[in-house]
């Protein structure tokens, strides 16, 4: 059994890797970072969709969070000054503003600095939705 989160991210994605970069050198979550393609994701409890449509923060008991909620459960992790923001991104209505900011960069992020055509995603809709 794990005894400490995982951040999923998509290391095939350039913007995705230089975030999850920096998350671990300048914020210091504490969960393991690991890019979905080493992920075993079934034990995680999540599937191949989801892990590519989101980053996603996956509990020790098997909780799930995706996007917007993923990020300020990280930041929230971090504690000292980062958990001032990971708290604001939970609560309404900046969380709400969070969850649509955040798709609309994970839609866009091949354009962003660092993404690559790899970084697109192949559709709009959430998995399961």
């Amino acid at each position: 059994m794990r005894t400490s989160p995982v951040l999923v991210f998509d290391g095939d994605c350039g913007f995705c890797s230089a975030s999850a970069a920096f998350a671990e050198r300048h914020v210091r979550p504490r969960c393991e970072i690991v890019p979905r393609q080493f992920a075993d994701l079934r034990a995680l409890g999540v599937t191949a969709e989801r892990a590519e449509y989101e980053v996603l923060w996956v509990t020790p008991s098997g909780a799930v969070y995706g996007g917007a909620d993923a990020v300020a459960r990280a930041l929230l992790s971090a504690g000292r000054g980062w958990a001032v923001p990971g708290t604001v991104l939970t609560l309404p209505p900046v969380r709400w503003v969070a969850r649509r900011l955040y798709r609309l960069i994970a839609d866009n992020r091949h354009r962003m600095p660092g993404g690559t055509a790899a970084c697109a995603l192949p559709r709009a809709e959430p998995p399961g939705r």
